[in-house]
């Protein structure tokens, strides 16, 4: 008989449940230091009393302390690029002003079912350098951007 996930899951549980019941009358020992077994460790348990507990109202504030969030660290990656488009032609001129190299590609989409979407290579661009990457449609461009990856 092949016993469904629900039901080795719920053993499973039950399991780990009277197991958690168990383990304290396992610890309890008599006042002599023996550690008791079977039906004498569980006889042993006593039940705590409670004490009221005493609560100053004075002490409690009225709103709790207000933590500031520390700023966000700006990641330093990723070349500023300006993009230009004039007619079918696209420009994108790119520095990168941070001390990691960036891998750019200029993406091209273009305004017609039939002309065809340009992505370019990817171009290493280096700490401090400056590059200009072009790319053109048939007609008219409907967009164009740049994306940035680390190597």
């Amino acid at each position: 008989m092949r016993a469904r996930r629900s039901r080795a899951v719920s053993l499973l549980v039950t399991s780990v449940v009277l197991t958690g019941f168990l383990i304290p009358g396992a610890d309890a020992q008599p006042e002599g230091g023996e550690a008791l077994s079977g039906r004498e460790a569980v006889a042993v348990v006593e039940p705590a009393v409670a004490e009221p507990a005493a609560v100053d109202l004075d002490e409690i504030p009225a709103e709790p302390p207000v933590r500031t969030r520390p700023p966000a660290e700006r990641e330093l990656f990723g070349a500023d690029c300006e993009t230009a488009v004039e007619g079918s032609q696209v420009t994108a001129t790119c520095q990168n002003g941070y001390p990691e190299t960036d891998l750019l590609r200029l993406h091209v989409e273009c305004d017609r079912w039939w002309d065809v979407d340009a992505d370019s290579a990817a171009v290493a661009l280096a700490p401090a350098g400056r590059t200009e990457l072009t790319s053109r449609c048939w007609k008219e461009v409907r967009s164009a951007w740049v994306t940035h990856q680390r190597p």
